[in-house]
This record gives structure tokens, C-alpha cells and sequence, in this order.
């Protein structure tokens, strides 16, 4: 519903006394809205990723849009955004230099949207947004990886990322940090901040902690024949 008519709405309802019956059909009216919305634009983007692994599309702000570019300053090579959504990360990141920008979404609908959107800004046919499942593609020559997924994929993702990106790259985690990874940077506050990681510096933390590890039965086992 536009602005002006949702004004038109309220002031009609103003002075008006609603009844039960009144009420149980608005009341229905935003479960059906709610149920099409569900069942026409979320849920298609679900049907073949496992329930582990399934992420909702709750669309970035300008201001977590903004602390994610911020996190990108000096850098360049290819940007992708793994869940995609109506494409407004890849979209920024394009009209800032990145080259190739993609976005990998399963929804139809979203990649719908997001076509859309850079038609509109005049980026149509220069950005990328392919229905792919962000589990199975290879991220082998990404430098850039954004995300804005929620918190219980995030393990699932750190094994991925770190299997599959070079040293080289950055990724910038957007709502949730990746609960293992010590972060390079952080911007913002609440749910606009924003993390950065660079993968060199992860993978060298996990083979210190890997090392450490190895350690201390080595030397348990020196005290007890000592």
C-alpha cells in the first residue's frame, strides 16, 4: 500500500467505531496478505536448500549498506554477495569500481527485484545476479564476499569460506559475526554494524589455535613420564 492511500485509510478510520466482526476481517486480511507474501516470495527460495541451511530474506538498510562498502575501501577484483536478496549490495559495489559484481539468490522473485533495481540505476546487463545455491558454488576467485545471513548458518559458512578463498580475500559479515573468527575491523552500531575478516589472518588463527592444541598433550604426556 502506497503512503498517500495508507494516510486516505487512517483518516476514514479515524471516528469510526470497529466491531468484532470488523476487526476478525482485518485481521484476515493480513494473515492472506502475509500467507501470499510467504508462499510467493520467500518460499521458493527454500524449497531445495536443506532446513539447516536456510536463510530469510530480511533486505539490508541504507546504513548497513553503507558500513559494508566502508569495509571495502582500497580494494577491488571481484565482489560477490552470497544470498543476494533484491541485489542492493552488488548493485553499490559495481557503481564503486568492483569488477565482476554477482549475487547468488535462489529466489526468482528476488533475482525479479533485483534485475529490476539495475535497470532502473542504468546497471542492467553490467551486474550479475544468478539463481545458485551459495553451498555448491565456488567462490575460488572471489577477493570480496559479503553476507547478511542469520547466525545459524554462519559455522556451516566459515568451513566454506576457508576451504574454498585465498589469502587475498576479505569477507564482510553484515547483522551477525561469524561466531569463531576474530574480526580485522568493525563499523557501526546495533543491527547496522558490520565485521570484516581477511582469510589470511583467520587461517593463521586456526593453525596457531591447531598447533597450541597439538602442545599440551606432548607436554602432559613429558610431565607424566617425568
Amino acid at each position: 500500500m502506497e503512503p498517500d492511500n495508507l494516510e486516505e485509510l487512517t483518516a476514514d478510520l479515524q471516528g469510526r467505531t470497529l466491531s468484532g466482526w470488523n476487526l476478525l476481517q482485518m485481521a484476515g486480511g493480513m494473515g492472506v496478505a502475509a500467507y501470499v507474501v510467504w508462499a510467493g516470495i520467500l518460499m521458493p527460495g527454500f524449497r531445495k536448500v536443506p532446513l539447516k541451511l536456510q536463510v530469510p530474506y530480511i533486505p539490508a538498510n541504507s546504513k548497513q549498506v553503507e558500513n559494508v562498502m566502508s569495509l571495502l575501501k582500497g580494494r577491488s577484483g571481484k565482489m560477490v554477495d552470497l544470498g543476494s536478496g533484491d541485489g542492493r549490495i552488488v548493485l553499490e559495489a559495481y557503481q564503486r569500481g568492483f569488477r565482476p559484481a554477482v549475487g547468488y539468490e535462489l529466489n526468482p522473485w528476488l533475482l525479479r527485484l533485483s534485475s529490476y533495481r539495475a535497470w532502473r540505476a542504468g546497471y542492467y546487463g553490467k551486474v550479475s545476479y544468478l539463481r545458485e545455491d551459495l553451498w555448491k558454488v565456488s567462490l575460488s576467485d572471489c577477493k570480496n564476499v559479503s553476507v547478511f545471513l542469520a547466525p545459524s548458518v554462519l559455522p556451516f559458512l566459515e568451513t566454506k569460506l576457508l576451504a574454498e578463498l585465498s589469502d587475498e580475500a576479505r569477507v564482510m559479515a553484515g547483522r551477525f559475526p561469524f561466531p569463531n573468527w576474530t574480526p580485522t575491523c568493525i563499523v557501526g552500531e546495533g543491527i547496522a554494524r558490520a565485521w570484516a575478516y581477511d582469510i589470511k589472518t583467520v587461517r593463521q588463527a586456526a593453525q596457531n589455535k591447531l598447533e597450541g592444541s597439538a602442545v599440551w598433550p606432548s607436554l602432559s604426556s613429558a610431565g607424566q613420564v617425568a
